[in-house]
């Protein structure tokens, strides 16, 4: 510190300060957001915090300091957190007949409400047809006549008091289906068992517990709307912990191979999402490509819809689809196998 200049000094300690957040920040995933509803929000700040690292260790790099050493090891720490984050390189393993595939989208409605220029439904109706998924998951689903996708044979709908539901379509047999009610909420999971040749899945889509904030990022922000936020954030993020533990003990409970997507209304580094994710893998960890975008914020590439999968499936692609505008969510979808040795 002695061979530092003083401004050199005052670097190293906002350095230090950032060290300290950032360590905070991860151990927050491990922490039940009904015991500490405020720090939960700040989960959401991570990526911004590895940001400043890697800044605070290049600036040190460049000039041949030892003090690049603390962001280096706070990086090397959060190895794992970066890889949810951001992934350096795509993966496409070699398709298969045994192969299927899965699409995940929130619709929002079909913009029932007119917020985006164009027929939203009718062009979710192409792409469905362009892409022929072999199970959908929707949420914020609107149910009509319209709405329904002839081409699958089986459907499972799940509808509440407000007209909003949740769809699972199918092209394999439906031998069973259910649903979650999350308690205090308008939000909910469904099920359903899928029969695949000799096999039986369960695939789960759920949608967490909403947070209500506008992706306009032009939306002039005071500090008195950044506290309601703050607030609903907290809120929202303490119903999510009991969501997902109730996802969780259902999902345990199922004897078959599991898949769980949709809308989690949260990142990669809460403990709603590890909770949720469990000991299944992220389909865009171990193939995606990219920031992997799945929210239609202008200027910050938000994570927040997912695909989960037992062990039992090997992920062999997974792409989002982020300049299809047609709600405030892109659509995912990925490609799996249940591997012969993995069934044993």
């Amino acid at each position: 510190m002695k061979k530092l200049s003083w401004f050199n000094k005052l670097m190293f300690f906002f350095n230090m300060v950032l060290t300290i957040l950032t360590f905070i920040a991860y151990i927050l995933p491990f922490l039940a957001p009904k015991l500490f509803p405020i720090l939960s929000v700040f989960t959401l700040g991570l990526p911004l915090l590895l940001v400043f690292n890697f800044l605070f260790f290049t600036y040190w790099l460049l000039q041949f300091k030892r003090q690049m050493l603390l962001s280096g090891i706070v990086l090397l720490l959060g190895i794992t957190f970066i890889n949810k984050f951001y992934k350096f390189s795509e993966t496409v393993l070699p398709q298969d007949k045994e192969d299927f595939t899965l699409m995940s989208y929130n619709v929002r409605l079909f913009n029932l409400y007119r917020w985006l220029p164009g027929d939203a439904l009718e062009n979710i109706k192409l792409f469905v047809k362009d892409n022929e998924p072999d199970i959908i998951c929707f949420q914020e689903y609107k149910t009509s006549d319209e709405a329904h996708f002839n081409e699958y044979k089986y459907s499972f709908l799940k509808e509440n008091e407000y007209k909003m539901a949740q769809a699972i379509y199918s092209k394999y047999p439906i031998i069973n289906t259910g649903d979650l009610k999350f308690p205090n909420s308008n939000n909910n999971a469904i099920y359903a068992d899928i029969r695949k040749g000799n096999d039986t899945i369960r695939v789960y889509s759920i949608h967490m517990q909403s947070i209500r904030i506008s992706p306009d990022i032009n939306e002039t922000i005071d500090e008195e709307k950044s506290k309601v936020i703050f607030n609903r954030l907290s809120k929202a993020f303490a119903k999510q912990q009991l969501q997902a533990e109730m996802i969780e003990k259902h999902r345990s409970a199922c004897s078959y191979p599991v898949i769980i997507c949709g809308d989690l209304n949260n990142s990669a580094f809460s403990y709603v999402y590890r909770v949720i994710r469990g000991d299944m893998n992220d389909a865009f960890e171990e193939v995606g490509g990219g920031f992997g975008k799945s929210y239609n914020y202008k200027y910050y590439p938000a994570r927040i819809d997912y695909v989960f999968a037992d062990e039992q499936f090997t992920v062999k692609e997974f792409t989002t689809f982020n300049s299809f505008v047609n709600s405030d969510h892109f659509p995912v979808i990925t490609r799996l196998s249940i591997e012969a040795e993995k069934q044993e």
